[in-house]
């Protein structure tokens, strides 16, 4: 079964091979618009005095994401430098915090403050935690299985993803199955 974090969470977990080698730290997770999912993390040393790395780990180099690691194969899973965060960056695809999610019917849903990740062996970009507009402060869980279109400003997708929202992570997997039935049902 697949566990939800937020992404914010992984800042600061331990990247830890399977032979209990402590390597580094998420410092930033890369975000990949394009595809809507996550290309990298940045990493940083382990401990009070240490600062970042000039390494990073490719999101297809992570063996398994938990709720207290990054866990990967050995410390040759890290790429040598953070030229995929660099690419992202330039290419203005690293963040989608800050974007608008909007249905292709048109309708405004939010504001994405949070990308929800579902971890394990496979850890896929879930979701995301938005402020719906005209709400305040006010923020659900918003699966996103297929999106339409992604962009640094604005994610499209299908209309029937505004009626599955959670309220927490706990009801976040029963608004995944009901957007993933819907969605199989209009295909």
């Amino acid at each position: 079964m697949t566990g939800y974090v937020r992404a914010s969470e992984i800042a600061k977990l331990p990247v830890v091979t399977l032979g209990g080698e402590d390597v580094a730290q998420v410092k930033d997770i890369v975000f990949d618009a394009a595809h809507g999912g996550v290309r990298c993390f940045t990493l940083s040393g382990r401990g009070v005095f240490s600062g970042p790395l000039k390494r990073e780990l490719l999101w297809n180099r992570v063996h398994s994401l938990g709720p207290d690691a990054v866990m990967i194969r050995d410390e040759s899973a890290l790429a040598d430098d953070d030229q995929a965060a660099k690419d992202a960056k330039a290419s203005g695809a690293g963040n989608v915090i800050g974007a608008q999610v909007m249905t292709e019917g048109g309708t405004g849903l939010g504001e994405i403050v949070d990308v929800i990740i579902g971890s394990g062996r496979k850890p896929a970009v879930a979701g995301y935690e938005i402020e719906p507009e005209g709400q305040g402060r006010h923020r659900v869980l918003l699966p996103v299985l297929k999106p339409v279109a992604i962009s640094g400003e604005m994610v499209l997708v299908p209309d029937a993803t505004a009626e599955f929202t959670a309220g927490d992570l706990a009801g976040f997997p029963e608004a995944v199955h009901g957007l993933r039935t819907r969605l199989e049902q209009e295909a």
